[in-house]
This record gives C-alpha cells, structure tokens and sequence, in this order.
C-alpha cells in the first residue's frame, strides 16, 4: 500500500514514552493534536534505562529504513537516576555513564538524516512520598529523590546546550502551580492527565519556537485530504458545504 507521504514522530523511552497514550497521556494528545497531520508512533519500553537503550538503537532506528522519522522524541532518566542496588543489580546508571549514552542516542539519531530533529525530555520530579506508598512489595526499596533526578536533568540539559538538540526541562514543567505534587502524578513518578497537559505544553512550545525548515509546529503543518468536496457537511443555506477537516470543536483544550 502507498501511503501519503507526512511526517513521523517518534517517541522513544521508558514508561513516562510507554505510558504516553494512556489516561489522557502526553502521547495520545500529541496524536490528537497532530491528526491528519503527522503520524505519532510509540516505542516507548518499561522499566528501561539508557544503558539498553543504546543496546537496541540500530532496531528501533534502523539507518536503513524507506522512510527516517522527522522528529524523535527521547526520554530516558528516571530508572538511571535510581540509588545502586547492593548486589549490583537493578536500573541505576552511572551520572557520566547516562550522558555518554544519551550522547550516543543523540549522535545515532543525527546519523539517520540531516533533516531529522530531536527532542530530550530531562527528568520529572517526584512526589516522593506518594511514591513510598505505592511500591510494590515484591520490589526492594526504591531509592528516588528529586534532588539527584535534577542533577541528571541538569546534565542533560548541558548536553543538549552543547549538542545543538532542543530540550523540555520536565522538571520545571511539572511544579508549575502549588499543586503539582498532588495532581500530576498517578503514583508518585508516573504522570497523571493534568501532569501530561504541562508536557504537552512545553513540547509544543519548544516546537513552534524551533528554527526548523520546514516547521513541525502543527499548525503550520498541511492537513492530509483538506481539500473543499460537494461531500462535506451542508451548510445552513442548502447550497454550499462546509469543510471541517481543521476543526477541533472536539479537544477540551484548544492548544496553540
């Protein structure tokens, strides 16, 4: 089948990308957004940190396929940033370990098009009792705080600064209002529908603010079959129609 030709977002990452299409997640409201306009696509892995990541890069991102994304959204923080476990064990990477391997996302991605652009989402911050109330039992003691989730969001940020790669700083995103510890999140680290609007909000501001050429801001985006048809609703006249394919009388939020 010859599909019509539109940009491809990839989101790639650990559950905060897994979990992105569900519950009113960061994802699905991307895809919303972005309807008929560009196709959003999931890879997003549980429980994963940077150190497989870079393990599974040509898969994901094959240097060889028909068609390379245009913009690859990247998160991976939260596991990494994980105190050691005692038996070695576990997610935990390494601060200068985690931006080497960033490092190298971002340099595989660069390789796969000159047209492509990235995104790194740095690290959220935690309701960290929340959290204490919600691990399982049949886990070990986590071993999360907020002040060392910053210190691998602050490095990814330099990262970015010094790799030319734009960068959502989560971390502040998610503590704008008083209330954020208490309606961001559905556990204490996984985002909640309001926590996923505040992504959402920042992602595209990143993205219209962007240079790109051509932009990837979705409202400079053509939509796909936009064309006026005898076909479309019939307007309160009788004799003409209405188009409707940029309508979005049905989104709760009307995003710029």
């Amino acid at each position: 089948m010859a599909w019509p030709e539109r940009p491809v977002f990839m989101l790639f990452g650990s559950s905060i990308v897994q979990y992105s299409f569900s519950n009113g997640g960061w994802g699905g409201i991307l895809a919303d957004i972005y309807a008929r306009k560009a196709d959003v696509i999931l890879r997003g892995y549980q429980g994963w940190n940077s150190r497989r990541a870079v393990q599974i890069l040509d898969k994901v991102f094959p240097k060889d396929a028909p068609v390379q994304p245009s913009l690859v959204i990247v998160y991976f923080g939260g596991n990494d940033s994980m105190g050691p476990h005692p038996s070695g064990l576990g997610p935990h990477v390494p601060l200068t370990e985690y931006i080497e391997n960033m490092k190298k996302i971002a340099l595989h991605l660069k390789s796969l098009s000159e047209n492509i652009r990235i995104i790194f989402l740095g690290c959220p911050p935690l309701n960290e009792e929340m959290l204490r109330n919600a691990t399982s039992t049949v886990l070990s003691k986590l071993d999360r705080t907020n002040k060392v989730c910053k210190e691998y969001s602050d490095a990814c940020s330099e990262l970015c600064e010094e790799m030319d790669i734009k960068f959502v700083d989560l971390f502040k995103a998610i503590q704008k209002g008083d209330d954020w510890a208490t309606v961001c999140f559905t556990d204490g680290v996984h985002l909640s529908e309001e926590g996923s609007k505040r992504v959402v909000a920042d992602i595209l501001e990143v993205i219209k603010e962007a240079e790109w050429k051509p932009s990837l801001y979705w409202k400079y985006l053509p939509t796909e079959f936009g064309d006026d048809s005898q076909y479309d609703l019939v307007a309160a006249d009788g004799t003409s129609t209405i188009n409707i394919s940029e309508c979005t009388f049905h989104r709760q939020i009307q995003w710029d």
